[in-house]
């Protein structure tokens, strides 16, 4: 059997389910889920993922900005990971950006999120921690948080006219293509 995890792409019905809270912290196999998770998410270069995501329901998320091809300008962090993650409040701007997916490959979504969320969440051992999150983080953060309550980044965009191919980005942010909405 492979160690390496499949992507659920959009239409998989794990990816519409809400997932449910991890209870036993105790279980060696949680840490090397979460390993393989990361594992996963960085083959694939992302800067998040959601245990959905790799079909499996638990309230697992990892989140790990990083520059890279996809997000260049992202900033750089170790990754966090976040078993039963709560949110306690969004709240600042709402920023319009685009958004991509590991399980929607080859599409971009102009998705509004707060900039600024404080959660909590348990860590592998089942310590709680609570923290604030802001900008791209904050946004990798609601991202992979609706995977968990069975939404997707689709879900999220005003409009299919907020919706674009991966490849057309670049000319989109440089003004090369100009988007009616």
């Amino acid at each position: 059997m492979s160690d390496e995890f499949i992507i659920a792409k959009l239409g998989e019905p794990v990816l519409r389910q809400p997932a449910v809270a991890v209870t036993d912290f105790s279980d060696a196999s949680l840490s090397a889920f979460v390993d393989r998770m990361l594992g996963a998410m960085i083959k694939a270069g992302g800067v998040g993922i959601a245990a959905p995501q790799v079909f499996d329901n638990r309230r697992i998320m990892i989140i790990a900005s990083k520059p890279n091809p996809r997000y260049p300008n992202a900033p750089a962090m170790a990754p966090l990971v976040m078993i039963n993650p709560v949110v306690k409040q969004f709240y600042g701007e709402k920023v319009a950006d685009w958004e991509g997916c590991l399980s929607v490959p080859g599409i971009r979504g102009l998705v509004a999120r707060f900039d600024k969320v404080d959660v909590s969440f348990n860590d592998v051992s089942g310590q709680t921690i609570e923290m604030t999150l802001d900008g791209f983080v904050a946004r990798i953060f609601a991202h992979e948080f609706d995977h968990l309550e069975g939404r997707t980044f689709v879900d999220a965009v005003k409009s299919p006219r907020h919706l674009i191919a991966e490849t057309l980005l670049p000319k989109v942010l440089s003004g090369d293509i100009v988007l009616e909405f």
